[in-house]
């Protein structure tokens, strides 16, 4: 059994979080990733993020050359590191032996940064008509959004996303999850390897371009919100959404739930899990239309009924009906859970020197082939540990060369 993308090359131009997410995809996924870092600002702004894992173990600040924060941890795994300074003049020469014998490069600098480099996707191609260039910014690197900055939290708020969450009336709610740096780099995947497809096919490579805007945007699309309002349902359910009636969280005595039950059999799991035969042929509560209509009433019915219970019965008496709940839990608890685990879909995280430290784990690669392998438990690299092997084993480069691009500032 073999990786799917063993034997694909990336450069991986990217830094912090919404880059080496994808980049850590395709490393997963087999391809070999050289991650280029800046030797001047101390490589990919990830390594300075706290806390840091050290020989004793978790700390807000890094107390030796060794320690490694976790993000570093997490999305440098699996991944080669050389320092290249791509403000040096003489570090094109270097980029380009590394895109001629690449099949993908992957950046997320602001749009119009790499055409100033000098290692835009028009340089790349001039040395590589089959290379796959992705790009990904908060604005996309083509169109007029020039030099603009974009942070997770700006992105979700011009996305809309944040008016999708919380009450009506209520401020906006920023999700905890960093989504438009998390999403965009899985279109991102996504679009590369249908590119790399194509380059197979045909032997022409192209510029793969995607927006964090464009992709958060896109999924509040997916659902008709504007469509929704016309009628009569608000934008914002908090809790409970009530044209699924009944959906939504709820209490027990000790805990919270979810409920999904919107068509009529889960619904009428839900009325016998109350013992309340009695909503089964009510005219208020039997048809979907009718429950969509009373959905506050039901939502209250069932909100009095967990009030009183406790979760584990509450719980029971749902799924021994057939309807569909679980219990909401922290997510301590959720990256421990054995499923999950066993499937890879979360790893643990290791340092390369200090091994792992109990609770900390890192996301795994959630797809599980039938006849290819998947992995991201090789720990990530030292700043620029691979420079010299890269160097000279697959440049060619000889010592000589390599000494006097370091004391010339290239690397």
């Amino acid at each position: 059994m073999t990786a799917p993308l063993e034997g694909k090359t990336v450069i991986d131009l990217t830094t912090a979080l919404a880059g080496p997410y994808a980049t850590l995809l395709l490393a997963g996924m087999g391809a070999r990733v050289i991650k280029v870092e800046n030797p001047e600002r101390g490589g990919d702004t990830s390594r300075n993020n706290s806390p840091y894992l050290s020989s004793d173990g978790l700390s807000l600040t890094r107390r030796s050359p060794d320690d490694m924060s976790v993000s570093m941890m997490a999305r440098g795994r699996g991944k080669e590191s050389i320092t290249l300074n791509l403000k040096h003049p003489e570090s094109k020469q270097v980029f380009f032996d590394l895109v001629r014998d690449a099949d993908i490069v992957v950046e997320n600098y602001s749009a119009g940064v790499t055409r100033r480099l000098g290692v835009d996707y028009q340089a790349a191609r001039q040395v590589n008509e089959r290379i796959v260039y992705t790009s990904i910014s908060g604005f996309g690197a083509t169109g007029d959004a020039g030099d603009r900055k974009a942070m997770d939290t700006i992105i979700q708020a011009l996305s809309g996303v944040m008016m999708t969450a919380g009450e009506p009336g209520e401020p906006p709610v920023r999700f905890g999850l960093p989504v438009g740096d998390l999403v965009a780099p899985l279109f991102a995947v996504i679009g590369t390897m249908a590119a790399v497809l194509h380059a197979e096919r045909t032997g022409e490579g192209q510029h793969v371009d995607v927006s964090m805007l464009g992709a958060l945007t896109s999924l509040v699309a997916c659902e008709p919100f504007d469509a929704l309002e016309s009628v009569g349902f608000p934008l914002r359910t908090g809790a409970h959404v009530p044209r699924l009636a009944p959906f939504g969280t709820f209490r027990a005595v000790d805990g919270w739930f979810a409920l999904c039950a919107p068509t009529d059999p889960f619904s009428r799991g839900v009325f016998r899990a109350m013992g309340r035969e009695d909503l089964l042929e009510s005219p208020d509560f039997a048809t979907r239309d009718a429950r969509v209509a009373n959905a506050d009433r039901l939502h209250g019915l069932i909100a009095g009924w967990a009030a009183e219970r406790a979760l584990a019965e509450v719980l029971e008496a749902l799924d021994r009906h057939g309807a569909p709940a679980a219990p909401v839990r922290d997510t301590a608890e959720a990256v421990r859970d054995a499923s999950v685990l066993s499937r890879g879909d979360v790893v643990p995280l290791v340092h390369p020197r200090f091994g792992h430290h109990d609770g900390l784990y890192g996301s795994g690669l959630p797809v599980v082939f039938s006849r290819s392998t998947v992995d991201l438990t090789r720990p990530a690299p030292g700043l620029g540990e691979h420079t010299e092997t890269v160097l000279r084993e697959q440049l060619g480069y000889d010592p000589d060369h390599i000494d006097r691009l370091r004391s010339a500032g290239v690397l």
